[in-house]
């Protein structure tokens, strides 16, 4: 496996070494390609597919690449591929559902640059950044920071403020966001449709690197953050007119076994009234830890109803990374 080189960023967007006060082909050796494989029967099989592909960065001398979770959650297979052309496996050192962040141990020695960890607190809207992707300038994308706000995902993911760039970048998932300074300041997650009536069509939502510095020392020994796991429920929740209706539950997974279906409204979390996202899922966490009994107030087929989901870890029900 090599770097796909049968696309590019068009060469109007593609980032202009003369442009930074940093050496910008240094900082973009620093990516690498990732790919993949996950089971069949693994729990995000039939969500996030078998075959997954995106980049990764390398932060670490020892071959430790900064990647989105996603990418190798339940991967039995990693291959990362380098920018002289060669290709390396990878072993899956852990991932972070708060944070969506992902970590991979490349399993031969890295002959490739560094990027050095940044911040994201001093990116202010409109600041000048790379949206970096495995392959140099035409896999990478000069843009600007279109804004920082709070960002819920219906998977029961949040943060409080994530960064939203633009243009947004054809291969997002685990690109580099290397700021100013040439440091790395966040990894690529989403891309997200706007509004018509919004100046740019399309945005990359991109996790910023703060959140990493707290958790990566547990992330590199025990695979995980150190701290209780959130309660999960296991349901993909909307906000429809100032509501939260229940999209649909996973199989198997709390919210399927305490009865909740699609059309479901949810109207308050242990008696607290709920109207969006953001409020819904830090109710549910201020409950405690996974396992707790979270009460919701539902609007199920025509009437009000009480419903107690006993919650879980949603790690236990992912398959754990193959040692290699």
């Amino acid at each position: 496996m090599s770097i796909e080189q049968d696309w590019e960023v068009a060469r109007s967007v593609q980032p202009d070494p003369d442009d930074y006060g940093y050496d910008l082909d240094q900082a973009l050796a620093a990516v690498v390609s990732v790919k993949a494989t996950v089971p069949d029967d693994a729990f995000t099989a039939d969500i996030l597919g078998t075959e997954r592909a995106g980049n990764g960065v390398v932060i670490r001398s020892d071959g430790v690449i900064l990647t989105v979770g996603y990418l190798v959650t339940e991967a039995d297979s990693v291959w990362l591929g380098l920018s002289d052309g060669g290709s390396i496996p990878g072993h899956v050192l852990g991932y972070d559902q708060a944070t969506g962040f992902g970590l991979i141990q490349a399993l031969a020695r890295v002959e490739l640059p560094t990027l050095a960890i940044g911040s994201a607190a001093g990116l202010e809207t409109g600041t000048q950044v790379v949206l970096a992707g495995a392959g140099g300038r035409a896999h990478s994308l000069a843009g600007r920071v279109a804004g920082k706000q709070e960002f819920a995902g219906y998977w029961e993911y949040l943060l409080d403020e994530a960064i939203f760039t633009a243009p947004a970048h054809p291969q997002w998932g685990g690109a580099g966001l290397i700021g100013p300074d040439g440091a790395l300041c966040g990894i690529g997650s989403l891309r997200l449709e706007q509004s018509d009536d919004s100046d740019e069509k399309q945005l990359n939502m991109v996790v910023p690197i703060d959140l990493l510095s707290p958790i990566l020392d547990d992330m590199l020994t025990l695979g995980r953050p150190n701290r209780p796991p959130r309660p999960w429920l296991g349901l993909y929740a909307v906000e429809v007119d100032d509501q939260v209706v229940v999209a649909g539950t996973a199989d198997g997974a709390p919210a399927e076994d305490a009865g909740l279906e699609n059309g479901d409204v949810v109207l308050a979390v242990a008696g607290v009234p709920v109207d969006n996202l953001a409020g819904f899922f830090r109710n549910v966490w201020s409950l405690g830890a996974a396992g707790v009994v979270v009460p919701l107030t539902v609007y199920h087929d025509g009437q009000l109803v009480e419903v107690e989901v006993t919650s879980a870890d949603r790690n236990d029900y992912l398959k754990s990374p193959s040692m290699h």
